[in-house]
């Protein structure tokens, strides 16, 4: 059994930048497919990005490609999100999930972290 803890997210105006972690306190997340995935009130909950077990594929949604960058470090169980130039359309709930393959959709993911808020002002 994995659990998985986001923290990292917060307060920033417009243009700001957050890191954002997801860490397995329980478990080990090595040989996972690791995604964040986010979600505004009234929304549906979408992808934002995704990395291989090994960290050599990633996979950005076109909303966040160039200013999100994606990361891990299997010996501290940690998956990083850089998110740069934040907009106040990146405001929502930032989830982190794992899967044993690549996926797009929230509903494959086995596991999910408990989410963390996200705000940027403009």
């Amino acid at each position: 059994q994995v659990q998985l803890v986001e923290s990292g997210g917060g307060l920033v105006q417009a243009g700001g930048s957050l890191r954002l972690l997801c860490t397995a306190s329980q478990g080990t997340v090595s040989s996972y497919f690791m995604g964040w995935f986010r979600q505004a009130p009234g929304k549906e909950r979408e992808f934002v990005a995704g990395i291989s077990w090994n960290g050599g594929m990633t996979h950005y949604a076109v909303s966040v490609k160039g200013r999100f960058t994606i990361s891990r470090d299997n010996g501290k169980k940690t998956v990083y999100l850089e998110m740069n130039s934040l907009k106040p359309e990146d405001t929502a709930v930032y989830y982190c999930a794992g899967d044993s393959r690549f996926s797009v959709i929230a509903g494959t993911y086995d596991y999910w972290g408990q989410g963390t808020q996200v705000t940027v002002s403009s």
